[in-house]
C-alpha cells in the first residue's frame, strides 16, 4: 500500500512561521558584523560552493543542527552557548523557518530567520563571497 502523507512540508513551514520571529533580508544585512548576532547558514556545502556565502556567517548543515545546539551532544558547538541572537537562513527561507522553530523549541534564544533566505540576502545587496562563476 502506498504511503499517505498527512502533513505537507508547506503546512510544517507555515506552522513554524506563526511561532518564530522573521526578519527581512534588508534588516538582516544591517545585523551582519554585529558582535551580538550570529548569522547561521544551514545550506548544504554544495549550495555554498555553487552560490557563495555570507562573509562571517557560521555554517551548520540542517541535518546536524540539533546536535550542534545540544550541550549534551558529542557534536556540540560552543558558539550556540554564547549570549547572542541567532539568525538562520537557507536558500529561500523554508528550511530556515523549520530550523529556527527547532532551535527555539530546544531553548535557544533569541532566534529568528531571514525571509527569502540567501536569495533575499543577495537581492537586498548583502555581501557575498565565493561561488562558482557563471
Amino acid at each position: 500500500m502506498p504511503q499517505k502523507i498527512t502533513t505537507s512540508s508547506k503546512t510544517l513551514v507555515d506552522a513554524a512561521k506563526r511561532q518564530i520571529e522573521e526578519i527581512t533580508a534588508a534588516d538582516a544585512v544591517k545585523l551582519a558584523g554585529r558582535d551580538d548576532v550570529v548569522l547561521v547558514d544551514i545550506r548544504d556545502p554544495r549550495e555554498r560552493e555553487r552560490d557563495g556565502k555570507v562573509p562571517g556567517a557560521f555554517h551548520v548543515t540542517r541535518g546536524m543542527l540539533e546536535f550542534w545546539i545540544d550541550p549534551e551532544s558529542v557534536y556540540y558547538k560552543p558558539i550556540f552557548g554564547e549570549d547572542k541572537k541567532f539568525v538562520f537562513f537557507c536558500a529561500g527561507g523554508l528550511r530556515s523557518a523549520l530550523a529556527t522553530k527547532t532551535a527555539q523549541d530546544m531553548g535557544l534564544k533569541p532566534v529568528a530567520h531571514i525571509l527569502g533566505g540567501f536569495k533575499g540576502w543577495k537581492e537586498a545587496g548583502g555581501p557575498v563571497e565565493g561561488g562558482e562563476k557563471k
